[in-house]
């Protein structure tokens, strides 16, 4: 399901997924299907690891990246489930393929 708002997004981000449900900053933003494909595949990421797994994973891979990088733009980059997400987010046909635990491929 895709709601939106802005005030739950933060800045410099236009999406965000939390399982079962998509945010999005403005309404135009649900027509971009790439967008909206990259945040699908968060969502079966989270469902993979029961959802608060993939958070805390998610967080602390973040900050390892920050301590390492020293720059959060390269840390979020960096995250397995952001790469995961960014290399496939183009192609329609991605989820369907998909083999479970496919982000461990970015670790």
């Amino acid at each position: 399901m895709i709601l939106i708002s802005k005030y739950i997004i933060p800045k410099n981000y236009t999406g965000l997924a939390v399982y079962p449900f998509i945010f999005l900053k403005n309404k135009s933003l649900s027509e971009n299907w790439v967008l909206i494909n990259h945040e699908r595949i968060h969502l079966k990421q989270q469902k993979e690891l029961l959802w608060i797994f993939f958070f805390i994973w998610y967080v602390l891979e973040f900050f390892v990246h920050l301590i390492r990088l020293r720059n959060w733009n390269k840390a979020y980059h960096n995250i397995s489930f952001e790469k995961e997400a960014y290399d496939h987010e183009g192609n329609p046909n991605y989820l369907k393929d998909r083999k479970s635990w496919s982000f461990t491929k970015y670790l």
